[in-house]
């Protein structure tokens, strides 16, 4: 019982810590100007302003809808290219080259065209965070469907099992594993994509509430948007880290 505790309460002592220097450094002693680094108080009394006029609340709403609609029309496309490509090497020789282009471009680079093309709005952040996601998701479905184990595939083909059969029963769910762990890492490059386009190229989110907020030296709100992206990304981290652990391994 003690153990347990013990493991629970051990990550929040170094988070204790930091909030309490930077208490004493903002504060206490006064060593910086607030719009310049503002304190744990000034933060509060901003989440508050936010959150009592509901637009913490929206652009949070804004920025989760962006990356779940990025996420999920990359994980559309990735997940069958994907178990295709693994499975067929001739399809997968023939898409490499490409792949291997485009998969190390930032997403970040794709901002101009999908302002150009999509214009302000939610629509260009969705294209950068499927830029962003489809990749990631892609490799690692790929990886899963070649590391099926082969005994499995070699006795479903002499029971007389098809390609397509063998894919559905066999290769899909050893890749389960795979493709969750590329969510995972796609999950939190979809949250920087987002931040990083709202800056940019929209004018709602939690990025363009932090950009706002950081030209009208607010940075009290600015810390305040920060703090709920890294809140956002912890809680996505923990949902995919236990279920890769209760589930799939």
């Amino acid at each position: 019982m003690l153990d347990n505790y013990k493991n629970k309460f051990i990550p929040l002592i170094l988070p204790v810590v930091l909030i309490f220097f930077w208490y004493i450094i903002t504060n206490a002693l006064a060593l910086f100007s607030s719009y310049i680094l503002p304190g744990p108080l000034d933060v509060v009394n901003s989440a508050l302003v936010v959150i009592e006029n509901g637009k913490l609340l929206t652009n949070t709403i804004d920025t989760l809808y962006k990356v779940f609609a990025g996420l999920i029309l990359a994980s559309i496309v990735a997940i069958p290219l994907g178990i295709v490509l693994g499975w067929y090497k001739t399809l997968e020789d023939i898409c490499t080259f490409v792949i291997s282009i485009l998969r190390p471009i930032p997403p970040v680079a794709w901002i101009p065209f999908s302002i150009l093309w999509f214009g302000i709005g939610t629509f260009p952040a969705v294209f950068i965070i499927f830029m962003g996601c489809v990749f990631p998701i892609l490799v690692y479905t790929i990886d899963g469907v070649k590391r099926t184990d082969k005994v499995l595939v070699e006795s479903a083909q002499t029971l007389g099992a098809n390609d397509w059969n063998i894919l559905r029963r066999v290769v899909l769910p050893s890749t389960i594993p795979y493709i969750v762990s590329g969510l995972k890492v796609g999950i939190g490059i979809a949250l920087m994509c987002t931040i990083s386009a709202e800056m940019i190229g929209s004018s709602s989110g939690l990025g363009y509430m932090i950009l706002i907020a950081t030209n009208l030296f607010d940075t009290g709100t600015t810390v305040v948007g920060m703090v709920v992206i890294g809140l956002i990304g912890l809680v996505f981290d923990f949902v995919f880290s236990r279920a890769q652990d209760k589930i799939f391994w």
